[in-house]
Parts: structure tokens; sequence; C-alpha cells
């Protein structure tokens, strides 16, 4: 089964779902109607229908959850380790080139730490299924000095920017503004009807 958010579900949201459809049976069993339980309980109706042919097939013990769709093979001890030598930052655990963890990297240290074997994907998943997510780091050089930025963005920047000329007429168009109805005009005397173009 695929989720929206391509890491399974956490313990918690799956208690959370399996008491929707087993609410979702008790009202099965009253007769209420699809769309009824659908909006009540803020599911899709094409969710309630699957639902209650599964209910319909196995009872409400077809409703149950079967846990997780792949086992994780971290004891919830282990994630706390892991967690806290994540927040250490990749120098400690010899990755000097940058100040990022990267997908690879964390793997590597699974390894290291559990002697566990996780893939690229396995280890995105496990971080998705613990509420970790892709971080874009913020560049910015160490030597920046925030009041030097400052005064060039007040002084400097004004100068070399210029000021708009709001006094111009504003026109994208690149060809002339057409004066008059825009037709030539029949003019009197030798050469009439040659246009004064």
């Amino acid at each position: 089964m695929r989720y929206a958010q391509r890491g399974g579900y956490t313990p918690a949201e799956q208690q959370r779902r399996e008491r929707l459809r087993l609410e979702a049976a008790g009202r099965f069993a009253r007769g209420d109607s699809t769309s009824q339980i659908a909006a009540e309980l803020r599911v899709t109706e094409r969710t309630v229908r699957r639902w209650r042919q599964a209910w319909r097939d196995g009872g409400a013990a077809a409703l149950r959850s079967r846990g997780p769709v792949s086992r994780e093979r971290l004891s919830p001890q282990q994630w706390a380790r892991l967690e806290q030598e994540l927040r250490k930052g990749p120098l400690v655990h010899g990755f000097a080139s940058d100040q990022r963890w990267t997908l690879g990297r964390i793997k590597t240290l699974i390894g290291k730490l559990f002697h566990v074997g996780y893939t690229v994907e396995g280890t995105w998943k496990l971080m998705r299924r613990h509420g970790w997510s892709a971080q874009v780091p913020v560049r910015q050089a160490m030597e920046r000095d925030e009041a030097a930025v400052a005064v060039w963005k007040a002084e400097v920047w004004p100068q070399i920017k210029g000021r708009r000329a709001t006094w111009a007429p504003s026109s994208a168009s690149r060809t002339r503004q057409v004066r008059g109805s825009g037709r030539r005009r029949a003019a009197p005397g030798p050469g009439a009807g040659a246009g004064r173009w």
C-alpha cells in the first residue's frame, strides 16, 4: 500500500486511522449512508466504499490495522540514539567536507552505530516516518557582516538602482501610437488618393 507522505504512517497515525475504520464499521451496522460517513469522518466516499466492502467480506476484524508495511529495523532506543547523533552534526562523525546530513551519510551512520543495513530509499522512509524532512541550507558567507550589508542596502544600492522616471509615458509597445482613426485620407488636388505615410 502506498502512502501520501511516501514513508508510511507512524504508529500513532496507524492507531488513529484504525479508530476511524472501526467507527465506520459501527456506522455501517447502523445503516448510515456512504456520503454521510465520509462527511463526518472527513474522508473520501471512495475510501468509505472500500472500507464497507472490506467490512462486508470480513466484518470489523477486516478493518483492523495489520501493522506497518515494512518492519522497522531500529528499536525505539536505537532511534533515540540515532536522533542524538544526528543532532551532533556530521563533523563529529567524520564527514568534514560540509555540514549537511545526506541520506548516504545517515545510512552509513546507522551501519556504523547499529550494524543494520538500510538502502538510501529505506533511510528516506525511516526519516520521513519519524517526522524528519529534507532541509535546504541557507547559504551565507561565514565572513558576512550584517552591519555592512545594512549600510550597503540603505546607501549604496539606491544610488546604483536610480530613480524610476515616472513622468515618461509607459508603454510596452515598440510601435508608434496610432494618431486619429488610422485611415488614410484623400488629399484634394494632383496625386489625390496617395497616402502621406
